[in-house]
């Protein structure tokens, strides 16, 4: 069993198959007995994934900053809840916490939590595999955005293919369990920081 971190959005303005998307990832994720880490929130996508990995059996884990509790409707079923004082400790344990990272369509909170967790991958601060699971192409402009970046020479082809990308729930689901059961080696000795920026790894400038 895995814990496996999902970002996607808490917006009640999007269309509901989003919501539906968020929902089915909570199903596979209990069906296939790995656990959930969130934001705590109970809205929208984000709500909707939690709420459906408890009913399949599954457990949560959510971390939400205290300023957040009322405006996201913090989610007091989760099966640990911990609240932070900041957004930054919130990253920080979610981080932690995860033994992989799922994806979903999401505003810029899940844009800053994608790219976080992408570009410390790419300076080997951690091995976890990262997935964006994004049917409908809504962040479609991201994804190709980044394949300009590797063409112009900011971002390294090898980093560019740290996080994958697919269409459908279970084949997110299983891609990261493909990646957990090989086991990614850790980063090499000469994987340092600085060594990944001058290999053109880190995409920060």
């Amino acid at each position: 069993m895995a814990a496996i971190a999902v970002f996607c959005s808490a917006s009640q303005r999007i269309d509901r198959v989003h919501v539906d998307l968020a929902a089915r990832v909570g199903e596979l994720l209990a069906e296939r007995g790995h656990s959930l880490v969130s934001g705590a929130g109970t809205l929208s996508m984000m709500g909707a994934v939690a709420a459906a990995t408890r009913d399949g059996g599954g457990r949560t884990y959510g971390v939400i900053p205290r300023a957040l509790l009322e405006v996201e409707m913090g989610d007091r079923g989760s099966d640990e809840l911990v609240i932070t004082d900041d957004m930054r400790e919130r990253k920080g344990l979610m981080d932690a916490a995860a033994d992989a990272f799922l994806v979903l369509p999401g505003g810029l909170g899940t844009l800053e939590e994608l790219l976080e967790v992408w570009s410390s991958r790419a300076l080997a601060m951690h091995a976890k595999p990262i997935v964006v699971c994004d049917p409908d192409h809504v962040l479609g402009g991201l994804r190709s955005l980044v394949e300009q970046l590797v063409d112009a020479g900011f971002v390294s082809r090898a980093a560019a293919d740290l996080t994958g990308w697919v269409d459908e729930p279970l084949a997110a689901v299983i891609a990261l369990e493909g990646e957990l059961a090989a086991g990614t080696p850790p980063p090499p000795p000469s994987a340092t920081p600085a060594a990944a920026l001058e290999a053109g790894a880190g995409g920060r400038g």
